[in-house]
């Protein structure tokens, strides 16, 4: 029997889900179901309905926010407890390096993802029910 996994996917780009959604469909270890927010605010009411997310994939940049260090803070202050993942296009700016002090269990450039780099973040980061 196949896991099921939610996973939230929190950017504002709308083809970055149909990307993404692509992406899960050859993910052969679990049954990935995608939800899908375009702003934090839209997320952090995701996270108060309690439906569930088993992870978090949150684009570094949402506007009107800054980046990654003022929306992975929220989604902890709204109690969400599993693991974050920020996206991003590109992982230069020195603030990556310190994702860990914002709320963050993990970053991964964009280009990296594929159904590989999800397979390893469902076996490293999401506890199987």
């Amino acid at each position: 029997m196949t896991d099921t996994v939610h996973i939230l996917l929190v950017d504002d780009d709308p083809a970055e889900y149909l990307i993404m959604g692509g992406i899960m469909k050859k993910v052969t270890s679990a049954e990935i179901h995608l939800h899908f927010c375009e702003t934090i605010e839209a997320a952090l009411a995701f996270i108060q309905s309690g439906k569930p997310a088993s992870v978090i994939l949150m684009d570094n940049r949402l506007q009107p926010q800054c980046d990654f260090r003022e929306t992975v803070p929220a989604l902890r202050q709204q109690g969400f407890i599993g693991p974050i993942g920020v996206i991003s296009s590109s992982l230069a700016d020195p603030y990556f390096q310190k994702f860990e002090d914002y709320g963050a269990d993990f970053r991964i450039d964009k280009a990296e993802l594929d159904p590989t780099a999800i397979e390893f973040i469902l076996r490293e980061y999401v506890t199987k029910t």
